[in-house]
């Protein structure tokens, strides 16, 4: 995951490298969440661009496909849940961390390693489940519920009791020793003989993947309305990876 010092350090070298003024941490952590929420909403914009690649045969193939690099990416942050029907309705964020809805299905079971789960469709639009409900064609059974999705997910028929959702969480972050963490990035620091120094203790990694670093930077730049350069940016990280080995091999 994108490590908050580097993050932090690239940002605060090419600032003072520009002469562009003086990155505080206080004020690094005001934007370090609204940073990383813009580049994992940026995810979902390439993955449309992704598709549309893919289909029109422009989407290179393997390990170097396009879309397979956002997929992955994304990928991360899906969860599944199960969710029981209360009061007539099921609760659309049960982990109080929902993004976006993937998919969802009955809740079903195993039987002779075949799964009974039948898919859910989603629908968003009151009109058009009205007219589902209303039709004799397209009424919603057991072996094709629909759901409508609004501030809560309202399944029919109304039969089934218990959903299982897929779905993309927001990002939150990670502790330095690599744990997910409810709480949002922050870097952290500690008074020695009268300096702020960096305190791994009570930091918290971004929840990205590292090849969005320099992503990250030039967000928490724009956001605190600082100008900096494609090409520092570029240097200075490579110094922070170097310097980040060289730690590792002692």
């Amino acid at each position: 995951m994108a490590s908050v010092q580097a993050v932090y350090n690239t940002l605060k070298d090419a600032v003072n490298k520009e002469q562009r003024g003086f990155v505080t941490p206080a004020m690094f952590n005001n934007f370090a969440q609204v940073a990383q929420l813009n580049v994992y909403n940026r995810l979902f914009h390439e993955m449309k661009d992704a598709h549309r690649k893919q289909r029109a045969g422009f989407n290179p193939k393997a390990d170097k496909s396009y879309f397979k690099r956002v997929e992955e990416d994304l990928a991360y942050f899906s969860r599944s849940a199960t969710i029981t029907k209360a009061n007539g309705v099921f609760d659309k964020d049960p982990n109080d961390d929902l993004s976006r809805i993937i998919s969802a299905t009955t809740f079903g079971t195993i039987i002779m390693g075949t799964s009974t789960r039948v898919p859910i469709e989603m629908v968003y639009d009151e009109s058009k489940i009205d007219r589902i409900l209303t039709s004799d064609l397209l009424a919603p059974s057991e072996s094709h519920p629909v759901a409508l999705v609004g501030e809560d997910i309202e399944v029919f028929p109304s039969s089934i009791q218990r959903i299982q959702m897929r779905y993309y969480k927001y990002p939150q972050g990670r502790t330095l020793a690599g744990a997910r963490s409810t709480n949002l990035p922050n870097y952290a620091v500690t008074a020695i003989d009268g300096n702020d120094t960096f305190d791994p203790t009570n930091s918290i990694d971004f929840e990205l993947p590292d090849h969005y670093l320099s992503d990250l930077v030039f967000e928490v730049a724009q956001l605190a309305g600082l100008s900096i350069r494609d090409n520092n940016v570029i240097n200075l990280m490579q110094t922070e990876e170097a310097e980040n080995q060289r730690d590792r091999t002692f």
